[in-house]
């Protein structure tokens, strides 16, 4: 086996990649315990300071050096399942709240005290990944989706990207998203265009990983497509490269939650409206092995 054995890891992309499926199905391994969205800026599952005790003020929260005073120790209390139940109850205290906190406790607990490393599964935090790197050891997997099966399911779900959130994060735009600023403003400034706008947040998304990669060492990119199609030698390839064992029971697992929405597909799109999808990432997508004939197929 290869990889670090006990690093946290990090399964981070776009929402509706696939991210949450690859985080569990890691889980099968047995020697992870699955972490749910730190960063969601959303309640449930984020804004949880039992699991991460520090303020989520964005979608796609940027994290480096420069802010980590506060990221710093609350990531390191999350990989090293270290929860805090009494800032979690002063937050959170519906009765739903509750039921799920003594969750969360409880798996942390157990994860402690069975030696398991963390899976962090957010793709909330994909633009923080090079920082979990350096600053909190995290490996880094990487899930990618067909743009046009993506933006389908952002349409299908009636989801609305929030472009202004990423345009909000000064250090975050002149770091990483500078070569789509303008690209960005544009989309924004239609909020009708929901088609329009997904795709940028794939374009803006999968371009500045591609310029992160080579800060990432060992970072590991993943197709939807290529686990769903075939799942088992896939996600064995996987284990592998993250030091996990792939038993009996992964493969199970594995086996019992094919991830159909894998697959590209464009229900809920017109025609015309795949081709600008298209069109919009054609400077990123093929270098994810999405090309324009994939329509045809």
């Amino acid at each position: 086996m290869s990889g670090a054995g006990r690093d946290p890891l990090l399964v981070t992309g776009m929402p509706r990649t696939a991210t949450g499926w690859v985080g569990r199905m890691l889980e099968a391994s047995g020697r992870l315990v699955y972490v749910h969205q730190p960063l969601n800026p959303n309640h449930p599952p984020g804004r949880s300071p039992g699991v991460l005790r520090a303020e989520v003020r964005h979608a796609f929260q940027y994290i480096s050096e420069d802010d980590e005073r506060d990221w710093l120790p609350a990531f390191r209390d999350t990989v090293q399942l270290r929860y805090h139940p009494l800032a979690e109850l002063r937050r959170n205290h519906a009765p739903d709240d509750l039921w799920r906190a003594a969750g969360q406790m409880g798996g942390f607990a157990l994860g402690r005290l069975r030696g398991r490393r963390v899976v962090l599964g957010d793709p909330y935090a994909v633009f923080a990944a090079p920082w979990l790197h350096r600053r909190v050891g995290c490996q880094v997997v990487v899930t990618v989706r067909d743009p046009v099966a993506t933006v389908s399911s952002w349409r299908r779900l009636g989801w609305r990207p929030t472009l202004g959130d990423l345009l909000a994060q000064p250090a975050l735009v002149r770091e990483r998203l500078a070569p789509f600023r303008g690209a960005l403003e544009a989309a924004g400034a239609d909020p009708a265009d929901v088609v329009g706008q997904a795709t940028m947040l794939w374009r803006v998304i999968y371009g500045t990983v591609l310029a992160f990669r080579k800060e990432i060492r060992g970072v590991v990119v993943v197709r939807a497509e290529d686990l769903s199609v075939d799942p088992a030698p896939t996600f064995a390839a996987l284990y592998d490269r993250l030091g996990l064992p792939f038993g009996p029971a992964a493969e199970r697992a594995i086996a019992r939650t094919i991830h159909a929405g894998g697959r590209a597909r464009q229900e809920g799109l017109q025609r015309q409206e795949a081709a600008r999808v298209r069109a919009l990432t054609a400077d990123v997508a093929p270098a994810y092995g999405y090309v324009a004939e994939q329509l045809s197929r």
